[in-house]
C-alpha cells in the first residue's frame, strides 16, 4: 500500500459506497481525511469515525459542489483544520433515471452540475497548493455509463463522459507539474444504496456486482502510481473491454 502519510485527503460524497470506502483507504494508508457530502450527515459522521478508528484525523464537510461558493467554503475549512488538499477524489454524484423525453433544462442542470461542473470547481481551488509544491493526485469517479449509456438517462452519460474529457484535459496541461489525473468507471457496484440481486449479477459476465472497496482499490491505485495519468480504468467485470 502507498505510504500517504502527512498528506491531506478530500473525498466528496463520502457519506457511503465507494466515497467510504475510499476514505477509510485512504486513511489506512496514513493520509488525514476531509469527507464531504450534502445530505447524509448521520453517513458522514460513520466514516468520520471509520476514519478516526484508522489512526487518522477526519474533518465533516458540508457542500454542494455544484456551487462555487460553497466548494471554495468547504476548501478553505479544509485548510483551516487539517491542511491543503495534496489528494483529491472527486466522487460526488448524483443520478435521476429518466427518459429522454422526460428531462428537463433543470433536471439537465442538476445532473451535469453534481457530476461534471462539480469536477472542475473543485479541482480549480485545490490546484493552487499542488502546483505550489509540485505534487498532487486527482482521481475523478466517472461511470460505465459514460462509454455504454446506461438506464440512469442522457444527461448522466453525458456527464460522466464529460467528465472523462476534463480528466484527460487535466492530466495533459499538470503532468509536467508532478500532479496526475486519473478517471475510474465503474459499473454494477453493490454500494450499499441498491441491493445486489439476481438480476444484476446475470449481467456481469463475473457473476456478481462490485464492491465499494473493489472501486476503492483502482482508486487507491491511481493515486500511488506516478507513471500513469490521463487514463480511465474500467471497473465492470468483464461487461466492457473497451478503452
Amino acid at each position: 500500500m502507498t505510504d500517504f502519510s502527512n498528506k491531506i485527503a478530500l473525498v466528496t460524497g463520502a457519506s457511503i459506497g465507494i466515497g467510504r470506502a475510499t476514505a477509510l483507504q485512504l486513511a489506512q494508508s496514513g493520509a488525514d481525511v476531509a469527507l464531504g457530502y450534502l445530505q447524509d450527515a448521520e453517513g458522514a459522521g460513520e466514516t468520520r469515525a471509520m476514519v478516526e478508528a484508522a489512526g487518522s484525523k477526519a474533518l465533516v464537510v458540508r457542500a454542494d459542489v455544484s456551487r462555487d461558493a460553497e466548494v471554495k467554503a468547504m476548501v478553505a475549512r479544509v485548510e483551516a483544520e487539517l491542511g491543503p488538499v495534496d489528494i483529491l477524489i472527486n466522487n460526488a454524484g448524483w443520478a435521476r433515471r429518466q427518459e429522454m423525453d422526460q428531462i428537463t433544462e433543470a433536471d439537465w442542470d442538476a445532473v451535469v452540475g453534481v457530476n461534471m461542473k462539480s469536477v472542475f470547481l473543485v479541482t480549480r481551488v485545490c490546484l493552487p497548493h499542488m502546483q505550489k509544491q509540485r505534487w498532487g493526485r486527482i482521481v475523478n469517479v466517472s461511470s460505465g455509463a459514460a462509454r455504454m449509456g446506461g438506464l440512469m438517462g442522457i444527461h448522466y452519460s453525458a456527464a460522466k463522459a464529460g467528465m472523462e474529457g476534463l480528466t484527460r484535459a487535466y492530466a495533459s496541461r499538470l503532468v509536467k507539474e508532478g500532479i496526475t489525473v486519473n478517471a475510474v468507471a465503474p459499473m454494477l457496484i453493490h454500494t450499499g444504496e441498491k441491493r445486489d440481486n439476481v438480476a444484476r449479477q446475470k449481467m456481469v459476465p463475473l457473476g456478481r456486482q462490485g464492491t465499494a472497496e473493489e472501486v476503492a482499490g483502482a482508486i487507491m491505485l491511481c493515486a500511488g502510481t506516478e507513471f500513469m495519468t490521463g487514463q480511465t480504468v474500467h471497473m465492470s467485470g468483464g461487461v466492457y473491454y473497451g478503452g
